[in-house]
């Protein structure tokens, strides 16, 4: 029973994850920016893009990571777990990356931020825990 409530919220994880990369990550006010929305730096928006594009490899975690989970293999979910936890440790990687400060300034941390690195910790924990029926094998 528990797999299979994990095997949803992996997949809700997943979504949450795409959505998030739209979202506000993280607002920079100290930033010699000319205006206020280029302040709000996002998974696909950094001015001048300084902090690259995590969102677009976020993306791609997720879309694949549904895939495996869909997948009815063996195969398909120890590599599932596989890239999870490669998508938790480019989370944490951008999370410090978006959230650090800086000659004595720290950033204001918005939701995506969150969402996004939560998200990837539910998919790791719903990859270790695969929603699989194995065959039996008959012996001759």
């Amino acid at each position: 029973m528990v797999p299979k409530i994990l095997h949803w919220i992996g997949l809700a994880a997943c979504v949450i994850l795409i959505i998030s990369c739209f979202m506000p990550w993280a607002y920079f006010a100290d930033a010699h920016i000319p205006t206020e929305a280029e302040r709000t730096f996002t998974g696909f928006y950094s001015y001048g893009n300084n902090y690259g594009k995590p969102g677009k490899m976020l993306v791609a975690f997720g879309i694949i990571v549904i895939a495996l989970m869909l997948l009815p293999k063996i195969w398909a979910k120890r590599t599932n777990l596989f890239i999870c936890a490669l998508a938790v440790g480019y989370a944490i990687k951008t999370y410090i990356l978006y959230v650090s400060c800086y000659n004595a300034y720290c950033p204001e941390k918005k939701a995506g931020i969150f969402l996004m690195l939560i998200a990837t910790l539910f998919m790791l924990v719903a990859s270790a825990f695969p929603h699989l029926t194995l065959k039996e094998e008959k012996e001759s």
